[in-house]
C-alpha cells in the first residue's frame, strides 16, 4: 500500500488564478509559500529559508471559495496529492513541474487568519462592523443570536 498526501500552511504568494474547462468547471491555482527559520550555531545569525509550491484546485466548490477569499498574503493550509506532470513549452523544451493537487473528490483546503498572516482575535467571530456593540446589562432588545435558554422542567 502507498500513500501520496501532502499537507502544507503557508502565504499565498500572489492572487489566485482562475480558469474554466472547456465543460465550464473551475480550476483555481495559486502558488503558496512555507519558510523554515533557524538561528546559525557559528553566528547566531538568524536565517531563514523559504519553498514555494504551485497548488491547483479541481473541486469546483474550493475553487470557488479560493476564487472568493484567497488573495495574496492570505494564510491557508493546504492538502492533497503530489503529483509531477510534464509538458511542451513555446519553445519546444520538455519541462516538469511538481504540484499539490486538490481533485474534485479529495483534499481541503483551511483559511487561516487574514490576508498578510494576520490572526483573528478571539473577540473578532460573531461580529460584524455596522452593528454597535452593546453589553447584556443595557440592551433593551433581546439577544437573537443566542440560544434560548434551557428548560429544566423537562418531563422525563
Amino acid at each position: 500500500m502507498s500513500y501520496n498526501r501532502a499537507i502544507l500552511s503557508g502565504n499565498v504568494g500572489g492572487d489566485p488564478d482562475i480558469r474554466h474547462t472547456q465543460a465550464g468547471k473551475k480550476i483555481a491555482s495559486f502558488s503558496l509559500a512555507t519558510s523554515e527559520s533557524w538561528k546559525d550555531r557559528a553566528t547566531g545569525e538568524r536565517k531563514e529559508t523559504t519553498e514555494w509550491h504551485r497548488i491547483v484546485v479541481f473541486n469546483e466548490a474550493l475553487a470557488g471559495i479560493v476564487e472568493q477569499y484567497v488573495q495574496k498574503g492570505s494564510k491557508v493550509l493546504v492538502e492533497g496529492q503530489i503529483k509531477t506532470r510534464e509538458y511542451e513549452d513555446r519553445e519546444g523544451i520538455k519541462r516538469r513541474a511538481t504540484e499539490i493537487v486538490i481533485s474534485a473528490f479529495d483534499g481541503t483546503i483551511k483559511l487561516e487568519g487574514r490576508p498578510g498572516g494576520a490572526q483573528r482575535s478571539e473577540n473578532d467571530y460573531g461580529t460584524t462592523r455596522d452593528r454597535p456593540a452593546t453589553t447584556p446589562s443595557t440592551s433593551t432588545q433581546p439577544n437573537r443570536g443566542a440560544p434560548a435558554p434551557i428548560d429544566d422542567d423537562i418531563p422525563f
